[in-house]
């Protein structure tokens, strides 16, 4: 259908009236850092944490607790006493996978699962265990998630998926159109292509523009403010000027309610030779890993160890200062960014980005030197590093989807040192497996991009290293516990243990015979509600029904075993014993290799 679009007709469709934004400039303050160095957290992170714990922790832990309680299990008195304490409470991050709309919908499906405000999960004893996260991360559709979830002001999951009917309100997603080919009425797909190019005309005055940025802007359609399908061909913002840097000023922030969110990226770079993790990847493990969060944007591995402001994005130097470049869905659509894999020939690449590739650089020239399957961002870091840091001494950092080296699980961000994290949820809707069920591919990447990177990173839990010892101990079809025993990684090297990761997988057909439903493509980009809502059921089953016990097909004391688990590194910290309820759920649940 692109193909057909002539030079001739994109002129007179650029002719048209579009709203666009995009990155403006300004002296920079007089107390700017364009570059922050070392492995810790930022300044800015730390006291957005703090404020959590000593404001919202306290309230959000006991209501999480009354939740448990609720389901009439009886817990070890050390369970209350933490979630009651304020000194002791644990550090909880979840990290929601990759894997386009199927693993949105997975993870917002257990988001659900654990939020206090779904009278469902308070019954199952899992509810009020989101509003006690303190870090969110998300990557690829795990970042189409975590970012609509953030700018649309942390509503139910119920209202972020589907809306609430008002179209001065968050609409909801939109998946009943194709994000790429949003019409099969020509004339209209060819209004909409314009309308894409024309919103990113301001930038591509002053930066390199490349499919990433159609990517984003297409995106935005579908997961942010600005959009209902009345408007969805309108010639409106769509959500350009939402900018991640600025969910500060959202009421959730501002009250430090919302958990603090990370969308970890992936750099192509020309200068990276290393191992490829197996499973169709694009990137050696060996390359550097990025991330966005509310604040900065930077690399915490040791071969680079460097951040920059978000607000600042884009800028390169202490005199003129960006702002306006880190729109929210251009960061997200870059976590998602998987082109470069499809770049194999030109008609390759032409065929699976719907020409994108090709519209940008015929309507905004770009050098021949840059890369036009990938999202390009003004190097903050040149000559940072040199001896270590691969592309210290190019000008553009070429970033991509942040699972294309194996990660496709966005579990480092919650292994840095700093941020001091007790236990992770992972959510794995990865397809792994020829049925798109997952299959554990990302921990193990993990695992082995652990033995890379280990310096200031806090352990890794060891898990099975091929994916058949993830199918022999059936570690996918219900939850697992990891790293049970403190001291239980391969590669040990820290004083203090890393976190306890409770893992829980897309892995299997729901158990009461019915139809899978959450087994859908990476690539199927179009979902009715009645998919969606079906999807969520199946998945809100998933993450509250537990491991069979017996003839049951669900344990009814998950919940309990969740805040066992939940609580398990604070209980070691006080040199107690597990006991009651958490020493039966550690024994059924814990993989001890």
């Amino acid at each position: 259908m692109f193909s057909s679009l002539t030079g001739v007709v994109l002129l007179v469709l650029l002719g048209l009236a579009s709203a666009s934004s995009g990155p403006t400039f300004q002296r920079c303050p007089a107390d700017f850092q364009l570059v922050r160095r070392g492995q810790t957290i930022s300044a800015s992170e730390a006291q957005y944490v703090e404020q959590k714990r000593e404001k919202v922790l306290p309230g959000a832990f006991k209501t999480y607790l009354h939740s448990v309680k609720g389901t009439g299990v009886q817990l070890p008195k050390y369970v209350e006493q933490i979630l009651e304490s304020k000194t002791q409470l644990p550090t909880v991050g979840i990290s929601t996978s990759g894997g386009g709309y199927r693993a949105a919908i997975f993870g917002a499906g257990v988001l659900n699962a654990l939020d206090a405000r779904n009278s469902s999960a308070v019954k199952k004893g899992t509810g009020g265990l989101l509003q006690a996260a303190t870090h969110l991360a998300g990557l690829s559709g795990g970042s189409w998630l975590v970012t609509s979830l953030a700018q649309a002001n942390f509503p139910t999951i119920q209202h972020l998926v589907f809306g609430d009917g008002n179209p001065s309100d968050f609409a909801g997603w939109i998946p009943s159109f194709d994000i790429w080919t949003e019409s099969t009425d020509p004339a209209e797909q060819a209004i909409f292509v314009q309308e894409v190019l024309q919103e990113i005309a301001v930038k591509a005055k002053h930066f390199p523009v490349s499919v990433g940025d159609a990517w984003g802007r297409a995106l935005a359609r579908h997961f942010t403010n600005g959009t209902t399908l009345a408007t969805l061909f309108a010639n409106t913002s769509h959500g350009a000027g939402i900018l991640f840097s600025g969910f500060v000023k959202l009421p959730i922030f501002a009250s430090h309610e919302h958990p603090f969110p990370i969308i970890p990226l992936n750099i192509a770079s020309k200068h990276i030779n290393g191992t490829i993790f197996p499973g169709g990847n694009g990137i050696p493990l060996n390359s550097p890993m990025f991330e966005v969060n509310l604040f900065e944007m930077g690399c915490y591995d040791d071969v680079l160890a460097a951040h920059t402001p978000l607000k600042y994005l884009g800028t390169t130097n202490h005199s003129l200062c960006v702002t306006g470049f880190d729109e929210a869905m251009f960061l997200s659509g870059t976590s998602s960014n998987l082109w470069n894999e499809l770049n194999t020939t030109v008609e390759t690449l032409a065929a699976n980005t719907a020409n994108f590739s090709v519209l940008v650089n015929e309507t905004y020239p770009q050098s021949p030197a840059l890369r036009l399957d990938t999202s390009n961002y003004p190097n903050p870091f040149h000559g940072i590093a040199p001896e270590t840091f691969s592309d210290s001494g190019e000008t553009i950092l070429s970033l991509v989807d942040g699972g294309e080296d194996g990660q496709v699980t966005p579990l480092q961000p919650m292994l840095v040192e700093d941020r001091k994290i007790d236990v992770i949820i992972a959510i794995d809707g990865v397809a792994d497996t020829p049925d798109n069920f997952a299959a554990g591919a990302s921990l193990i990447a993990t695992q082995e991009r652990m033995q890379i990177f280990p310096r200031g990173l806090r352990a890794f839990p060891a898990v099975p290293t091929t994916l058949a010892g993830f199918a022999a101990a059936n570690l996918t079809s219900r939850p697992t516990f990891f790293g049970c025993t403190p001291a239980h990684s391969r590669y040990e090297t820290h004083a203090a243990p890393g976190p306890l990761l409770v893992y829980i997988a897309n892995g299997a057909p729901p158990r009461d015979g019915s139809p899978p439903l959450t087994n859908t493509s990476t690539f199927q980009s179009v979902y009715t509600d009645a998919e969606m809502q079906g999807m969520l059921t199946q998945t809100f089953a998933a993450a509250t029904q537990g491991a069979v016990i017996g003839n049951a097909l669900e344990d009814k004391e998950w919940g309990a075993c969740l805040a066992c688990a939940v609580v398990d590194r604070a209980r070691a910290r006080q040199g107690m014993k597990r006991s009651g309820v958490c020493e039966t759920c550690f024994t059924r649940y814990c993989w001890e290799g």
